[in-house]
C-alpha cells in the first residue's frame, strides 16, 4: 500500500473514534499486528480483551497479514477494521460436518468467523475457509459425536462457512471478501430479528453460498457461484416482511450455475443486478424439503432492471408488486425502518468510517439509473426515444430496452438540444456525490468527453454529433444549446453546482474549449452597418454566417437566445474589452427592439379548431420581445411550416401560432436587474453602451 493509503487508513480509524466521542460514547481501540507493533499479535486475543458489552463500540484495527485463526465474537459493539481485504486475511480449514463429528455437535465454531453479538461491524477484511481448496475429493472421517453414524463421508464441496451468525443482528459489512470451496459460505442466520448489511463485498462458494435468514441487503456486491444448484438462498419463514434484497449486484460463476432457491418461505428483491452469460435459464425456485415445508405466502421473487450478458431470460422482466413503487425501495425499507445502516450524505472524510457509507438507493434514484441505460457509446444522450421526449422516470418494456440498445453503438441521436447531455452530466455528478456510486461519475465524465470531442475547431458546437444531416451540424445557440455546454464547462472549472467531483485531468481541455467557445461567440455577433447587435439562433459551421434550421426558423436576430449568451459572458470577473463591448452592444440592441405595451397570450377564438388562439394583445406597462428579428431592419417576422416569411403572426397557420414561442419576456430581468449590476461593477461608472 502507498504511504498515503496507510495514512488514510489510520486517519479514518482515528476519525471513527472521534465521531463516537462526539456522540458521547467513547470507544476503546486496540491494534493487532503480527510483527508485534500493536498490542496483540492474534485477533482473538484483542476480541477477548474487549470484554463484556458496555454499550460502547470497541474498534480492533488489524494490520496486514495472514491470520490463521478461528474467530468468536459473543459481545456487542465490536468493530474489526482492516486495511485492505487483499492483504488482511483470516483463514481456517474447516468442514462443518468434521467439526460437528469430532469437536462439538452444534454450529458454534464451524466457521472462520462465528458471531453471537449484535452491532458488529467488519471492514476491509478477507475471511476464507480453505477446506474445499485443499482436499482433492471425498473424505471419510470418524464421527464419534454422532449417535447413529460413527463415520461420515464428506464431499469436497460440503458445507464450509466463512461466516456463521446465531443471535446476531445489525451486522454491518463493508468491502470484505468471503471465500470457501463449499456451500453456505456466508450464513448470517437469525430468523427472529436478524438484520444484515453487506456493501462492496465479494462472496465465492458453492450451493447456497449466500444464505441469510431474516432481513438482508447486499449492495454493490459480487457473487461467484461454484455450484449448478443455486447461488443465493433465503429463509424468511418467521415474519412475512423478512426479505433478502440485492442492489446493483453482479452474479457470475461456473457454466450452468442457477441463481437461487428456497426451502421455506422466502422473499427476494433484485434491483439493477447483472448476470453473466454462464447463468442457467432457471428462475429462483423452491426446493422441496423432506418433510415438505408449508409455504404460507407463495412464491415472492421480484426483479427490476436486471439484465444478463448475452441476453435476458423472460423471468428477468420487471415484476415489482403493485403495492411497491421502485422509488420506495431503499436501505431503510429493506429493514422495515427499524435500522438504517447507511447515511444519506456522508462527508468527504466519512467514506471509510463505519456506518458512514452512502445509501446507494436513498429513495432509489430511478432517474440516474435510467440515464445510464440511455447513454450512448460515444457518451452523449438523446433528447427523444420513439419520437417522444425522454422520460427518465418511465419503466421501459423489454421490447423498448432492445430498441434502445440497438442505437447504443452508433449514437447518432446524441445531442445537446433541449438540455440533453448537459442535463444528464449535472444530474449524475450530483447523484455520485449523494451515493458515491462510481457508475454515475464515470457516466458523467464520459458525457463530458463527448462534449469536448463534439466541439468544432472554430469553437462552436453542433446541435447533434456525430449526425451532421440537415441543420443538425450547424452551430446552435437555439434553446441555449451551446450556452448550456459553456456554462457546464465553467461550473466544472469553478467546482460549482455540484460539479466539483469531476476529474481534474479534464481541466486543461475544459479551459481550452471554453476559450474557443467565447471566441466563437464574439466572432458570430451580428453587425448592422458596423454596429454590434445580437446573435442568431444558428450559424453555418464553416462560414459562420446565419443559417436556417427548421422550415419556420429562418436566419434572424434572436430576442431570446441572445439573452443566454449575454448572461454567460457576464459570468466572468474582470472581463476584457471585447467581452464588455459584446455585452453592452447586445444589451443596447435588446433595449432598442423591445415592444412596449403588449403581451403575447392565449385568447378565446371560436373560429379556430380548438376555440383558442395566441395573439399579441395590448397591455399597458408590459414589455416583450419578438423571437425573430430581420437581420438588417430589426423588424419582427413570422414563418409557417411552408417556410414563407410573414409580417404578422395572424398570417401563420393556427397550429404554428399555438405551437411556437413567437414572443418572449426573457430579456426583461436581464435589462432591469442583471445588466445594471454587472455594469456598475465592471464598466467603472460608465452608463453608456460601448460601440
Amino acid at each position: 500500500m502507498k504511504p498515503e493509503g496507510r495514512y488514510r487508513f489510520w486517519l479514518t480509524a482515528a476519525v471513527s473514534v472521534l465521531l463516537m466521542l462526539n456522540a458521547g460514547a467513547q470507544d476503546t481501540s486496540w491494534v493487532v499486528a503480527q510483527d508485534g507493533s500493536g498490542q496483540f499479535t492474534r485477533i482473538q486475543d484483542a476480541i477477548d480483551r474487549a470484554g463484556t458489552d458496555a454499550g460502547k463500540m470497541r474498534i480492533i484495527r488489524i494490520k496486514p497479514g495472514i491470520y490463521r485463526e478461528k474467530l468468536f465474537i459473543e459481545n456487542n459493539f465490536i468493530t474489526l477494521l482492516g486495511e485492505d481485504p487483499a492483504n488482511t486475511i483470516i483463514i481456517t480449514n474447516q468442514a462443518r460436518d468434521i467439526y460437528r463429528c469430532q469437536v462439538k455437535n452444534d454450529d458454534w465454531g464451524v466457521a472462520t468467523l462465528n458471531l453471537r453479538g449484535a452491532d458488529i461491524r467488519l471492514e476491509n477484511l478477507s475471511f476464507i475457509n480453505e477446506y474445499g481448496f485443499t482436499v482433492t475429493g471425498d473424505t471419510t472421517v470418524p464421527c464419534p459425536l454422532d449417535s447413529l453414524k460413527k463415520e461420515k463421508t464428506l464431499k469436497r464441496t460440503a458445507h464450509q462457512m466463512a461466516l456463521r451468525s446465531f443471535s446476531t443482528t445489525r451486522l454491518y459489512v463493508l468491502n470484505c471478501i468471503f471465500r470457501s470451496g463449499g456451500g453456505d459460505t456466508v450464513s448470517p442466520w437469525n430468523t427472529d430479528d436478524g438484520m444484515f448489511y453487506f456493501r462492496d463485498c465479494v462472496m465465492e462458494g458453492g450451493v447456497d453460498m449466500y444464505c441469510p435468514r431474516g432481513w438482508a441487503l447486499a449492495d454493490h456486491c459480487t457473487f461467484i457461484c461454484r455450484s449448478k444448484e443455486a447461488a443465493i438462498w433465503h429463509d424468511g419463514s418467521k415474519h412475512e416482511s423478512a426479505k433478502t434484497v440485492f442492489f446493483n449486484c453482479k452474479f457470475t460463476g461456473d457454466e450452468g450455475y442457477k441463481l437461487g432457491r428456497y426451502h421455506r418461505d422466502a422473499q427476494f428483491y433484485l434491483v439493477d443486478c447483472s448476470f453473466s452469460k454462464e447463468m442457467a435459464n432457471e428462475d429462483i425456485y423452491q426446493r422441496v424439503a423432506t418433510p415438505p415445508n408449508v409455504i404460507q405466502w407463495g412464491k415472492r421473487v421480484y426483479y427490476y432492471n436486471c439484465h444478463r450478458e448475452g441476453g435476458d431470460y423472460g423471468w428477468h422482466a420487471n415484476n415489482l408488486p403493485a403495492s411497491i413503487g421502485v422509488n420506495d425501495i431503499n436501505a431503510a425499507w429493506v429493514f422495515d425502518y427499524r435500522w438504517k445502516p447507511v447515511v444519506e450524505k456522508p462527508g468527504p472524510a466519512d467514506e471509510h468510517i463505519t456506518g458512514a457509507v452512502a445509501d446507494s438507493r436513498v429513495a432509489f434514484d430511478t432517474v440516474a439509473e435510467n440515464m445510464l441505460l440511455y447513454q450512448r457509446a460515444n457518451g452523449g444522450w438523446p433528447k427523444q426515444f420513439n419520437k417522444e421526449k425522454v422520460d427518465y422516470r418511465r419503466i421501459l418494456l423489454p421490447s423498448e430496452l432492445a430498441e434502445l440498445r440497438a442505437g447504443f453503438e452508433s449514437g447518432m441521436d446524441a445531442t445537446i438540444d433541449n438540455n440533453a447531455t448537459t442535463r444528464e452530466i449535472r444530474y449524475l455528478a450530483k447523484a455520485y456525490k449523494r451515493t458515491r456510486d462510481q457508475r454515475f461519475l464515470a457516466a458523467a465524465e464520459k458525457g463530458l468527453e463527448y462534449l469536448l470531442k463534439a466541439q468544432y475547431i472554430n469553437g462552436g458546437w453542433p446541435q447533434f454529433w456525430p449526425d451532421f444531416s440537415g441543420y443538425r451540424g450547424e452551430i446552435t445557440f437555439n434553446d441555449n444549446a451551446m450556452v448550456n455546454v459553456l456554462n457546464l464547462l465553467v461550473d466544472i472549472l469553478e467546482g460549482g453546482n455540484g460539479l466539483d467531483v469531476m476529474n481534474v485531468s479534464y481541466f486543461n481541455r475544459c479551459a481550452l474549449a471554453m476559450q474557443r467557445g467565447i471566441g466563437c461567440i464574439l466572432q458570430t455577433q451580428i453587425r448592422q452597418e458596423g454596429v454590434l447587435t445580437a446573435w442568431c439562433a444558428q450559424y453555418d459551421e464553416r462560414s459562420l454566417k446565419p443559417a436556417k434550421a427548421r422550415a419556420y426558423e429562418l436566419p434572424s436576430l434572436s430576442g431570446q437566445e441572445s439573452v443566454g449568451i449575454i448572461r454567460f459572458l457576464m459570468r466572468f470577473d474582470n472581463p476584457g474589452p471585447d467581452v464588455k463591448k459584446a455585452v453592452t452592444s447586445a444589451v443596447a440592441w435588446l433595449d432598442k427592439v423591445k415592444i412596449r405595451g403588449y403581451r403575447f397570450k392565449e385568447v378565446d377564438n371560436l373560429a379556430t379548431p380548438n376555440g383558442k388562439d395566441k395573439v399579441l394583445a395590448p397591455e399597458p406597462g408590459h414589455v416583450c420581445w419578438a423571437r425573430f428579428y430581420d437581420l438588417q431592419t430589426n423588424q419582427p417576422f413570422f414563418v409557417g411550416r411552408d417556410g414563407k416569411r410573414r409580417e404578422s403572426l395572424a398570417e401563420v397557420e393556427h397550429e404554428r401560432r399555438m405551437g411556437y414561442a413567437w414572443y418572449t419576456e426573457v430579456p426583461a430581468k436581464l435589462l432591469a436587474e442583471e445588466y445594471p449590476a454587472w455594469a456598475a461593477k465592471w464598466l467603472q461608472g460608465s452608463s453608456g453602451v460601448q460601440q
